[in-house]
């Protein structure tokens, strides 16, 4: 198990009373205080932009924004976050951290473990977002040579499969007969499912169907994305 970044405790108990929480409004970052690092943030203007999903949690919702060169992360911004000093902290963090994994697999930060779980849930669907766009879109020279390729590219929606966790939806994008690509439609928003969701779609891409393995912790979760995944792949014909 991976293990917790610190960060420095922002308050005392008994010395402040409790803070109020209060999301920011959509569309724009929380605060001047919430510092992007400025590496990739200047260089990723002519990146592509690609929002992740919104993440409500019970200290307000989380959403990012990640600009992409290619399938390389080259910054992340804030697009919705919750207002409080542990989050503001906890940010630049978490935005360092996926810099240098490329992944939203990363550590969480101790004291925002809810912001932090939201936060790479949100990344990972703006990750599978842009790769089923770069999946479903040839370069130009593919298609110059091969009129039919774009045609053959299908995405399907997989049903809906309700759970005692709660719905879990895959939509799978289909290059002739190969599964080029796997995106969470709807998914738990629970750390085990964040975990397990990019190990389900790995092993899918690897196996190409549905039979894989269930991950360890996130059984319930697991079943339905199988479940899913075979009616998106049934219903492809």
């Amino acid at each position: 198990m991976k293990r917790a970044i610190p960060v420095v405790a922002l308050s005392i108990a008994g010395l402040i009373p409790v803070w109020r929480y209060e999301p920011s409004i959509g569309g724009t970052t929380t605060s001047a205080t919430e510092p992007i690092p400025s590496p990739s943030s200047s260089a990723a203007t002519s990146g592509t932009a690609v929002k992740g999903t919104t993440i409500d949690t019970d200290k307000g919702p989380v959403q990012v924004q990640v600009t992409f060169d290619g399938d390389k992360i080259t910054a992340v911004k804030m697009l919705q976050q919750p207002n409080h000093p542990q989050t503001t902290a906890a940010v630049p963090v978490l935005i360092s951290e996926t810099l240098k994994a490329q992944s939203a697999d990363i550590d969480t930060v101790s004291g925002a473990t809810i912001t932090s779980d939201a936060y790479k849930q949100s990344l990972q669907a703006a990750i599978d977002d842009n790769t089923a766009s770069s999946s479903a879109s040839p370069s130009p020279s593919a298609s110059a040579s091969s009129g039919s390729a774009s045609a053959a590219a299908k995405v399907v929606a997989g049903s809906t499969v309700n759970t005692e966790k709660g719905p879990v939806q895959v939509q799978v994008t289909f290059d002739g007969e190969k599964i080029s690509a796997v995106k969470m439609l709807q998914q738990p928003n629970h750390p085990q499912t964040t975990a397990a969701v990019p190990v389900l779609i790995s092993e899918t891409l690897k196996a190409q169907s549905a039979d894989i393995d269930t991950v360890s912790g996130a059984t319930i979760t697991s079943d339905g994305y199988k479940e899913s995944l075979q009616a998106a792949i049934d219903a492809k014909g």
